[in-house]
């Protein structure tokens, strides 16, 4: 857990808690088709012939204010989709199609296109379809110029290639897939850090960063749904993890099975900039930046380890660095 995000304003035990108090609720709202519910990267709906429906629903969150405050609308959408299609692919579906809902203070037709051009650009790299969505105005309850977004994901997968916790063997190895920069979780720490204690604007350029503030913190998340889909029907992968919140640890522990363990060799893969310069900010410590960020991994993948060397192959030729952090080991 980290102090300093819950210092910031997210608590993420509150944050679990609700979760399990929701599967509690969703277990009686199911059907007999349901093969996984709450608590996965997505959840998992039978539909015969031995396939399923994928389907995950997310938001950016507080990286919202960054675009908001620098009047950047067209970059949060891609983030939108990639958040909902790269939980979707950690099941080895094949994302179908997206929706968006968009509340806005006061519906402004430019700002909205804006946002959604962004989604659609995030549905062309993730290689499904935006399928409808909804712009809501919230005019006295939302500022004018304040906006939120949603996303829902649908995909399908056969049951021969689900996926999961199910495949995972002692020896498989963990392969990082590299991140494009924070992508959209730990903004509030980001915030408070680096724009309320540290006092840099968003305008700043900082030398070990290369560029404004803005620039890097809008950098979109990096969609890997095409990549991992392609990677798992050839075989190269058992389970996938995207890291969001929560990090690295969290998100691994979500497919590995019970009496098996990630062994990862912290520090054997290049850190973006942005990630060393809040670690050095006082109050933040080394388990803050595990707990809230990606720490340069933006999807995390068990592979069969006679096959590591072709997906890293797979992986670099799609444009995308990929790095061995680990090993699956028995407890």
């Amino acid at each position: 857990m980290s102090e300093a995000y819950r210092r910031a304003g997210v608590d993420v035990r509150t944050g679990a808690k609700a979760v399990e108090l929701v599967r509690d609720l969703a277990a009686g709202a199911a059907r007999p088709e349901l093969a996984e519910g709450v608590g996965g990267f997505a959840g998992l709906f039978r539909i015969g012939e031995g396939r399923y429906l994928a389907a995950a629903t997310d938001g950016v969150g507080t990286k919202l204010e960054i675009a908001r405050a620098t009047g950047r609308l067209d970059t949060v959408g891609i983030d939108l989709v990639a958040m909902c299609a790269d939980d979707v692919v950690c099941t080895g579906a094949e994302p179908l199609f997206f929706l968006d809902y968009v509340a806005v203070g006061r519906v402004e037709p430019e700002r909205v296109r804006a946002i959604v051009a962004g989604v659609a650009e995030g549905c062309r790299r993730a290689g499904c379809a935006l399928l409808g969505g909804e712009t809501a105005e919230h005019p006295g309850v939302m500022a004018e110029d304040a906006f939120d977004l949603a996303g829902f994901c649908v995909g399908v997968v056969d049951e021969d290639s689900l996926l999961g916790p199910h495949r995972v063997a002692e020896g498989d190895a963990i392969v990082g897939l590299a991140s494009s920069g924070l992508h959209a979780n730990g903004y509030s720490l980001v915030r408070r850090a680096l724009l309320e204690d540290a006092g840099f604007g968003l305008d700043d350029v900082l030398p070990r960063i290369g560029r404004s503030l803005a620039d890097e913190l809008l950098v979109p998340t990096a969609i890997y749904a095409p990549l991992v889909r392609s990677a798992a029907l050839g075989g190269l992968v058992h389970a996938a993890a995207h890291v969001t919140g929560g990090g690295l640890e969290e998100n691994l522990g979500r497919v590995l099975p019970e009496g098996l363990a990630a062994e990862i060799r912290w520090g054997s893969w290049p850190v973006p900039a942005v990630i060393e310069v809040i670690g050095e900010l006082p109050g933040i410590t080394e388990q803050d930046l595990r707990a809230t960020f990606n720490l340069g991994v933006g999807m995390a993948l068990v592979v069969p380890s006679e096959r590591v060397d072709d997906l890293v192959a797979t992986a670099e030729a799609s444009g995308t660095r990929a790095f061995v952090l680990g090993a699956v080991l028995g407890r």
